[in-house]
């Protein structure tokens, strides 16, 4: 017999508070209710806030971040388009497939798994470009896969240095909400996120924030891809009184509601901060067990999941077994080339320095019983060291609040 709850340390779905899941316990209710409005107007307001975007538009669709993806590129984009992505990690891989398989021309540039965006690469082509056939620049801002999260700004000033007109797409489903986005600073046209990470919710409801210049390439007299289910024109006929095309799921929409509460509650640069002090605590953690993270350096760092090497020897897919049978503790898996290889941490969403302490505790015990030659609580001691000095300021600005 099982005691106690299953800890649950994957990169999403990540742990529902019991605020968001309280407010989803909510009858059925009727979509087309003359009061819904004052509930989902409300949120693409404050979505609108979470990504930063004051001059553009949120859509909410019930679908995975990849029909969110599906849906930025059939909107915009023509079969045929060329594009610019790089490849460095599995999802950043995905959503090249997908570019591939909608018909658009993708230029790739393969990037060593454990780097993020090649900046200098991207320039390079961007610059070649004088004819501006490239419409549209894409980036996995956080990939999930390796633990590593790129420079999107960066990105931009690439383009505006050579004033190149193209679409900047980013992949945020790992990090917005949890690692610093600021879309119309930073010029991003199309922005994908999922309700399963950062946004505290069970998976189902993905979330794409528009720009103004995104909105007129949607419109504009170029012809798109065929599209029904994602299509722009039907959201906005819907969405600007408050409904949707199509039967939403209404329950998401009240824990949506007490989600962004929190964010907003704790401030986003808040939210930013509390991330950062616990990843950086996770890392210790794993350096204090001599183990090596996929990300080849401290730019690449995520703030959201870490993806840690297994030592020689040891299979990760048994470590993260045993994590689960016998120390009810879900950790995630390796995927594409990493199989076997690699674990990741996911330490994004509701989560504390506890909660953190906890999982390396567990992958401690874990890669202990596969085998694994490390000393039981260095991990755990490095990280308590962290979070005792890093976590000091905290409270006593929350305190002076007080």
């Amino acid at each position: 017999m099982k005691h106690g709850i299953r800890q649950l340390f994957i990169p999403g779905p990540t742990n529902v508070p019991d605020r968001v899941r309280r407010a989803m316990n909510v009858p059925m209710e009727d979509q087309r209710s003359p009061d819904l409005p004052e509930l989902t107007l409300g949120l693409f307001g404050d979505l609108k806030r979470a990504f930063r975007n004051e001059s553009g538009r949120v859509f909410m669709f019930p679908s995975s971040g990849t029909g969110a993806w599906e849906a930025a590129i059939q909107n915009t984009l023509a079969s045929g388009d060329k594009v610019l992505m790089a490849r460095f990690g599995q999802f950043s891989h995905l959503w090249v497939e997908m570019a591939q398989r909608l018909g658009l021309d993708v230029e790739v540039i393969d990037v060593e798994w454990g780097k993020g965006v090649p900046l200098d690469a991207y320039e390079a082509r961007i610059a070649a470009d004088a004819d501006h056939e490239i419409r549209a620049v894409f980036v996995t801002h956080n990939e999930t896969a390796t633990g590593v999260t790129s420079d999107i700004a960066g990105v931009r000033k690439v383009l505006d240095a050579h004033s190149h007109p193209a679409l900047l797409f980013v992949d945020g489903v790992s990090s917005i909400a949890s690692i610093e986005f600021r879309q119309d600073e930073w010029g991003v046209d199309l922005a994908v996120a999922g309700s399963q990470k950062g946004f505290m919710l069970p998976a189902g409801l993905s979330f794409l924030s528009v720009s103004e210049k995104a909105l007129a390439a949607n419109h504009d007299n170029r012809p798109k891809m065929a599209r029904s289910y994602f299509a722009f024109a039907d959201q906005i006929a819907m969405n600007d009184q408050g409904y949707f095309p199509y039967t939403p799921p209404t329950q998401f929409f009240h824990g949506l509601r007490a989600a962004l509460d929190m964010l907003f509650e704790e401030g986003l640069e808040n939210v930013f901060a509390r991330h950062h002090r616990l990843a950086e605590g996770v890392r210790r953690g794993i350096q204090g067990l001599g183990l090596k993270l996929v990300a080849a350096g401290p730019q690449w760092y995520s703030d959201t999941v870490s993806a840690i090497y297994v030592p020689e020897g040891v299979d990760a897919n048994r470590v993260i077994k045993i994590a689960y049978e016998r120390y009810d503790t879900s950790f995630g898996g390796g995927l594409a080339r990493l199989n076997g290889k690699v674990f990741r941490i996911g330490h994004l969403g509701d989560l504390n320095a506890v909660m953190c302490l906890s999982a390396l505790a567990a992958a401690e015990i874990s890669l202990a019983d596969a085998g694994a030659k490390i000393t039981p609580g260095a991990g755990v001691a490095a990280a308590h060291a962290y979070f005792r000095e890093a976590d000091a300021p905290v409270l006593v600005e929350r305190q002076a609040a007080e």
